[in-house]
């Protein structure tokens, strides 16, 4: 049960989004490939457990088998010696004088051994230091290793003799006596250190007497290590036979463990390489085969110059192969598992298995000799792990970014933004963001694979969308400060330019990002984006999927910046115009030029803002200030105390309102300040201003004609609202509940299709 919940949860992480499920086909051929690799390692494994397990019951039968001859023979020679006693006449007392001549004899070579201990230690002591002068050759390694053995052979004698004395109050004493072998087999187990540490650089010089010499010495104990541990498990299974075998005791008592100690140096000299290799490989990731070069150079150097001057039973290659495997495997896994490490190590990581086991096969060994696998066969594993190395950098590195952006933005100090070449307003870290993005590109290029590269570009579409939701959720915010109803008056005009600095730098943003300047060639940052990701993806990707999303994002972009000027424009007439609007069609509105003042503000926010606005941006924001105004003067009709009297010349000041606004807008491209930057579309704006016409004669016609008036008002504009009529007619001085049925009836009996929003669609 819980391998199928694993199972599950890996597969809800490699299926994350719905484009994921294009790539099943290639995580089902992946799959299939490392199912039929493990099935073949398997394969291979069993049979050779299955041969080993067969050797190891062999072995075991034939010991036991042995084992049980020696027994039966030992009891044979027991029975015969106690037969013998009686056959021989005198025995007893032939064996007591036998005994007593044994013990005097071992009693006389004791003491030899004892008096010449120390002017035999003191030999072995000039020896060695003899051999400190030339370590590289050692060349009496041989003769002490001898003499030494010796000399422990003597100290465990006489320390199991003393044990087994009734009288042990000298054993101490003794102890003290053999004080100074320690000291001198330390001394030795150092140059055999040295020698061990230092066998390859030998085999490299070579130096084929002293791996000789030590190899011996190394042979020599393991066999001593070998009786040693049939002794102990001699007396452990038959401590009461082998007791009676005064021979079985002689010899060495302890294991020394020099084979041990030997196959322990090995990897202590890889150690400190794969030390150094850790520190290379954090600043040259990319240079992992060179940096690991030394690996193989060592095994080249056993197979080739060391095989021949070792015991064939120890299968030298072998074991060096497998030490040294085991330290590669641990030393890749230990850096894959570093939760620090950067998706380019990583990436060299996995390339690097395939190089390593290619090396491996040139030196004589297949895939299935090497065990553990080097990456664990977790190269599946690791690939989605990269592309999430990415993902990580990118989504960091944004909300970094928009971090920086929301503190400037929100404290609007000073300097916070930036001009461009051209001058233009623009917020400092939109370069950076875009050059990460060229750069996490190329690192998901780098891997060589279509998955990776296209996980990291969904991962970069949803950052990209995500900054365009956040700007305007932030930019909405931070409106509602000046329209909201609620709004202090006094504190209006407190960091509103700033703010619309911003508006503006956040709107050029967006040009930029998709702004092409053919005759300049330069491309824009989405079109350079798209040229990088274009040969990292696949086909069926670029058109079933990233050619949509690029879409989507570059309708964002016109969004988010069409957004801001729309908002900036927004503020103008809530902020600016809060004591002006509410003059239209009241009894002021005819002695006032309040459509004169509202195009001379125009005026100065288009000089203002002409030379750091993006030109296609300021056509824009043209546009926004006629429909804001249209909008507002229709509006006004609800604005209080809003009446018109027939005897009133209502429609000399419409007129007049409409030429003010037409000579405004029509006299742009020819300002000094704007020339060869506004391109005005007059006709538009002046075709949009018809519906005044509409308004005025709503205003004008006959109390039965109106229902006419408005039945043609409806079929020219779909989005006409009946509220605003309503309000309309109620605004004449003649006003009858009748006039509204009449239009309410025809609004009944006309249908219009609907089509593309007209300036109606924006007047309250």
């Amino acid at each position: 049960m819980a391998e199928t919940e694993g199972s599950i949860v890996e597969l809800a992480d490699l299926l994350q989004h719905p484009e994921d499920l294009d790539k099943i086909s290639f995580l089902k051929s992946e799959f299939t490939r490392k199912k039929v690799a493990v099935d073949r390692q398997l394969k291979l494994g069993l049979r050779d457990q299955l041969e080993v397990t067969q050797n190891g019951i062999t072995s075991i039968s034939d010991g036991q088998r042995t084992v049980n001859q020696i027994k039966e023979e030992m009891m044979k020679i027991d029975k015969l010696c106690a037969e013998a006693q009686n056959m021989i006449r005198d025995f007893p007392n032939i064996n007591l004088v036998s005994q007593v001549h044994r013990n005097f004899t071992q009693v006389e070579a004791m003491k030899a051994n004892i008096e010449s201990f120390d002017l035999r230690l003191k030999d072995l002591e000039q020896l060695l230091r003899e051999d400190d002068q030339d370590m590289e050759n050692q060349p009496n390694i041989l003769k002490v290793h001898y003499e030494l053995t010796q000399l422990r052979d003597v100290r465990d004698d006489a320390m199991d003799q003393i044990k087994r004395a009734s009288d042990t109050s000298l054993e101490g004493h003794l102890q003290d006596y053999f004080t100074r072998l320690d000291d001198v087999i330390e001394w030795f187990n150092d140059h055999i250190g040295t020698a061990c540490m230092n066998l390859i650089p030998l085999v490299q010089a070579d130096n084929k007497g002293m791996v000789v010499r030590l190899a011996l010495i190394i042979e020599e104990e393991e066999k001593s290590d070998n009786k040693v541990k049939a002794l102990q498990d001699a007396q452990r299974e038959y401590k009461d036979l082998a007791s009676r075998f005064k021979s079985m005791t002689n010899g060495p008592k302890q294991l020394r463990g020099y084979k041990e100690k030997f196959l322990t140096a090995i990897a202590f000299y890889a150690q400190p390489q794969f030390e150094k290799a850790d520190e290379r490989f954090l600043e040259e990731s990319d240079k992992l085969a060179n940096i690991l070069k030394w690996y193989f150079n060592d095994l080249f150097v056993v197979k080739a110059g060391m095989t021949s001057l070792m015991p064939k039973k120890w299968k030298i290659f072998k074991t060096y192969t497998d030490i040294y495997h085991k330290m590669m495997h641990d030393w890749l896994i230990k850096n894959i598992d570093n939760p620090e490490l950067s998706p380019l190590h990583m990436l060299s990581i996995i390339d690097w298995s395939e190089q390593y086991y290619a090396k491996m096969i040139k030196l004589g060994w297949e895939p299935t000799d090497l065990q553990p696998h080097v990456l664990d066969n977790r190269e599946v594993e690791l690939i989605r792990e990269y592309r999430q190395l990415i993902v990580k950098s990118v989504d960091e590195w944004m909300d970094r970014m928009f971090v920086a952006d929301k503190k400037s933005f929100l404290e609007r100090k000073p300097d916070t933004l930036d001009n461009n070449e051209n001058g233009y307003f623009r917020t400092k870290t939109l370069g950076d963001m875009w050059r990460m993005l060229k750069e996490q590109t190329a690192v998901a290029g780098d891997s060589g694979r279509a998955d990776v590269a296209e996980g990291v570009f969904d991962a970069m579409f949803r950052a990209l969308k995500s900054r365009q939701n956040m700007w305007q959720k932030m930019v909405d915010e931070e409106a509602q400060r000046y329209l909201s109803p609620s709004r202090d008056s006094t504190t209006d005009q407190e960091g509103m330019q700033v703010f619309q600095d911003w508006l503006v730098a956040i709107a050029n943003d967006q040009i930029a990002c998709i702004d092409d300047n053919e005759a300049a060639g330069q491309l824009s940052y989405l079109a350079r984006f798209t040229r990088d990701l274009t040969p990292l993806a696949t086909p069926k990707y670029l058109t079933q999927h990233a050619n949509a999303e690029l879409d989507a994002l570059r309708d964002g972009f016109v969004d988010l910046g069409t957004h801001c000027i729309t908002l900036f424009v927004t503020l103008i007439f809530t902020v600016d115009f809060r004591t002006t609007l509410p003059d239209f069609f009241t009894p002021k509105w005819y002695s006032e030029y309040a459509m004169k003042r509202i195009t001379t503000t125009f005026d100065d926010y288009l000089a203002d803002y002409s030379k750091v606005l993006h030109p296609s941006l300021l056509d824009i924001l043209v546009e926004e200030l006629a429909d804001h105004l249209l909008a507002a003067y229709l509006s006004s009709v609800r604005n209080k105390h809003a009446r018109f009297r027939r005897n009133e010349p209502f429609t000399d000041k419409f007129k007049d309102d409409i030429l003010t606004a037409f000579d405004f807008f029509q006299s742009l491209p020819a300002k000094p300040d704007l020339a060869g930057l506004v391109n005005v579309d007059f006709a538009n704006i002046k075709g949009k201003w018809k519906v005044v016409n509409h308004m005025v004669r709503l205003l004008e016609a006959e109390k039965d004609g109106v229902a006419g008036v408005y039945e043609e008002f409806k079929r020219e504009n779909w989005d006409l609202g009946l509220g605003w009529v309503e309000a309309v007619l109620r605004a004449r001085d003649d006003f009858e509940k009748a006039m509204l049925s009449g239009v309410k009836a025809k609004a009944g009996e006309v249908h219009v299709e609907r089509g593309p929003e007209t300036i109606m669609s924006k007047v309250k």
